[in-house]
């Protein structure tokens, strides 16, 4: 098996992966804010970011706005519009990781978007871009593993994580897939839907991770429907950290842009239970 904490060490893991092992190590839960790329104005996200960090933000998923993202639920949907709006491109984006790093935001950074921007951009264009942007890791809902082979390839020679997603409805043969390719970590979904804040988390979730953990070592991130404390703690005790998108995208977007820095902040310490 491939994909999994032994192989990634033998090769020294990846700063994703080192991230969220040290985060096991101290029994700490990691959170990984997403927030769409240009929502709810151009530069907002350079606006938090430092303050999602300094709330105890884990790493960042930052969204590449694309005009039909399947996956989502409307909050984030209504974000990506938005950020199309004002004028959001694939470029923009790289430039948005350069900048947060030339701010010092040092906490790794994955980009969350679909695969047809990137195709139209040109998968070793940009790949390359987010190796000398500063960007750790992808994450392609629309890219199953089988049809993954030129990005995979790229992404393993450049050093950048290529992160897949699982369902609860996946087979144990899509999970082998995924074992066979996954670095940084595995994305559980930890619903059949759509991304959006949900008031509790499935009753299934514990046996769809434990299927899961039987053919995958790497750490697990269990996303959509988190929105809550009791969603990371119950979160926590099945996998290594938590992915919030819609609950995020959504106090940023009603929050006046003067008090978004204190209000990403807090909620981010909310959600660790400071």
């Amino acid at each position: 098996m491939t994909g999994n904490v032994k192989d990634a060490v033998a090769a020294g893991p990846s700063r994703i992966t080192s991230t969220l092992l040290d985060m096991r190590r101290r029994g700490e839960t990691a959170i990984l804010p997403y927030l769409t790329v240009g929502h709810p104005e151009k530069d907002s996200l350079l606006h938090v970011a430092p303050a999602l960090v300094a709330g105890g933000a884990a790493m960042i998923e930052l969204g590449i706005p694309f005009s039909d993202p399947l996956g989502d639920g409307p909050t984030i949907q209504q974000s990506t519009h938005h950020a199309l709006l004002n004028g959001v491109t694939v470029d923009y984006c790289l430039e948005t990781a350069r900048e947060l790093r030339r701010r010092r935001v040092d906490v790794p950074l994955i980009f969350m978007g679909y695969f047809n921007p990137l195709l139209n951009y040109g998968l070793d264009r940009f790949v390359s871009a987010c190796v000398e942007a500063g960007v750790d890791g992808l994450i392609l809902p629309d890219l199953p593993p089988v049809e993954s082979d030129e990005l995979y390839a790229i992404c393993r020679a450049k050093g950048v994580d290529l992160i897949f997603m699982l369902a609860p409805t996946s087979t144990d043969e899509q999970i082998a897939g995924v074992a066979a390719r996954a670095s940084g970590f595995v994305y559980c979904v930890s619903l059949t839907g759509v991304t959006g804040a949900r008031g509790e988390l499935s009753p299934e979730l514990p046996e769809f991770i434990a299927r899961v953990r039987r053919q995958i070592d790497l750490p697990l991130v269990i996303g959509f429907g988190i929105s809550e404390p009791e969603h990371v703690r119950r979160a926590g005790e099945l996998a290594d950290g938590v992915a919030v998108g819609s609950a995020m995208v959504h106090r940023l977007g009603t929050t006046p842009r003067e008090r978004q820095p204190a209000e990403m902040e807090a909620y981010v310490r909310y959600l660790r239970g400071d």
